[in-house]
């Protein structure tokens, strides 16, 4: 009876320090994602409409890289370090193979870059600037991304939303310049996009050493060596990166290669609806993934069941409000937001609404199957339903790019949200990532992935 009001206990601290932890985040994450609307439509006012869509371009392409290359080292972080927490193991986590990993993943980076350097500076408009703007805001990203990871899975979350907050503080002030005089054209808005990650990088090694003082005098952090699951799981979570940024950039590139940087601009600006909700519930889901991980290797499926349903309703609400908005107001707030130089329907922007919901709840999914140990099956769909949306986007079917996008984007997400929702219903995976032991903590030996499991010694194995 005492171990049944004690795990009862420790349930119920995981799920408040989950909603506590969502709803800081919300708070931190919620402000970042106004300061990047209010980047572009600051943007879309100062710069012509062809530039506007060149700096959209710019943007659309670095956090397509970004997303492939680092967060799934955020996510791998994230995962082992919850896991290992949540067994008992509080300090000393290994960071050489996610280190490794990472800097891999930024030197072919960079090889790609210089070698496709002609092709690359077409794609924004022959800018030479914009080139060197977008190879090293993606290599200075590097640290920012390791160091959300880090944070996650120590739960430290007020870092986590002040340094996304703190960069895109940064990245506001370009635009801001310009708006009063100090400076002038796209360049010295573009190099907001630089200077984000630049200045996370004056504050992320003081937070991550103040913290690990003050975390029960934790040891220095350990160091091992690469193990093979982790380089699947973080190539896995590769591809649904670059899937997930496929759905909400395809769009863009494609319509900037068949009708110009100023329709790219307006399809970019369209898929704002979408970008700014998944920048705010993106705290939902770094705090869901540290969470599914312990409840996964403590608590059991109740539970785990539990945390999806509360977050998928959440999602229907809010996209449920969202296509209401844009159905009755959305016209008269993408004018006084973006201009007059596009003119946008009231039902194609509910659409897209509707499809933010779907997106969100793929991504709900997505980290219950991280967490499950289904990291590869996820990517196979996610990568599918990429390939759909990009297809799509070239079939001219609909003749307006525009609206191309707005039909296609809702019905591949609402896709994509059924799929991964019959995975979920699935059995638990068998990736090998994650080893889920529900035994006393009495040792703690290191698996075959290189993440640390606990063993009860009378088990006889």
């Amino acid at each position: 009876m005492a171990d049944q009001l004690k795990a009862d206990a420790g349930s119920e601290q995981n799920q408040s320090s989950y909603v506590d932890g969502a709803r800081v985040l919300a708070v931190g994450v919620g402000a970042t994602g106004l300061l990047t609307f209010t980047y572009f439509a600051l943007s879309s006012h100062l710069l012509s409409a062809s530039q506007y869509g060149e700096l959209s371009v710019l943007w659309a392409a670095l956090f397509i890289v970004i997303s492939v290359i680092y967060r799934p080292i955020e996510q791998l972080l994230s995962r082992t370090i919850a896991d290992r927490r949540a067994r008992g193991a509080l300090h000393g986590h290994p960071l050489r193979g996610p280190i490794i990993i990472q800097t891999a993943f930024a030197l072919g980076f960079l090889a790609v870059t210089l070698i496709l350097r002609p092709q690359i500076e077409n794609l924004f408009g022959g800018s030479v600037t914009l080139y060197w703007i977008f190879v090293c805001a993606t290599l200075a990203y590097a640290a920012s991304y390791f160091a959300r990871g880090y944070f996650a899975g120590h739960q430290w979350f007020v870092l986590y939303g002040g340094l996304m907050l703190f960069e895109s503080c940064a990245r506001v002030c370009f635009p801001l310049a310009v708006l009063v005089g100090i400076t002038s054209g796209q360049d010295a808005i573009a190099l907001g996009i630089f200077a984000a990650p630049v200045a996370s990088l004056l504050v992320v090694p003081w937070a991550i050493a103040r913290h690990a003082r003050l975390d029960n005098g934790a040891p220095p952090i350990e160091v091992s060596a690469v193990a093979g699951s982790s380089v699947g799981f973080a190539a896995s979570v590769a591809v649904v990166q670059l899937s997930e940024q496929t759905l909400l950039n395809a769009g863009v590139l494609v319509a900037d290669s068949v009708a110009g940087a100023a329709t790219a601009g307006a399809v970019f600006s369209v898929l704002l609806i979408t970008r700014a909700p998944l920048q705010l519930f993106q705290s939902i889901q770094t705090t869901l993934l540290p969470h599914l991980t312990g409840l996964e290797a403590t608590e059991g499926g109740e539970e785990f069941s539990k945390a999806i349903k509360v977050t998928v309703r959440a999602i229907a609400g809010f996209a449920a409000v969202s296509a209401l908005v844009m159905v009755v107001a959305g016209p008269f707030v993408m004018q006084v937001l973006f201009g007059d130089d596009t003119t946008y329907g009231r039902w194609g922007l509910a659409a897209v609404a509707l499809g933010m919901g779907f997106h969100l709840t793929a991504g709900t999914l997505n980290q219950a199957a991280l967490a499950r140990g289904q990291a590869r099956a996820a990517g196979v769909i996610w990568a599918l339903m990429a390939i759909v949306f990009t297809a799509w986007m070239f079939v001219p079917l609909v003749s307006s790019v525009l609206l191309r996008a707005e039909l296609g984007y809702p019905a591949t997400t609402l896709i994509l949200s059924l799929l991964l929702y019959a995975l979920y219903r699935q059995p638990k995976g068998a990736d090998g990532e994650l080893v889920p032991v529900r035994s006393s903590v009495e040792d703690v030996v290191e698996g075959s992935d290189g993440i640390l499991v606990t063993k009860d010694r009378g088990a006889g194995n």
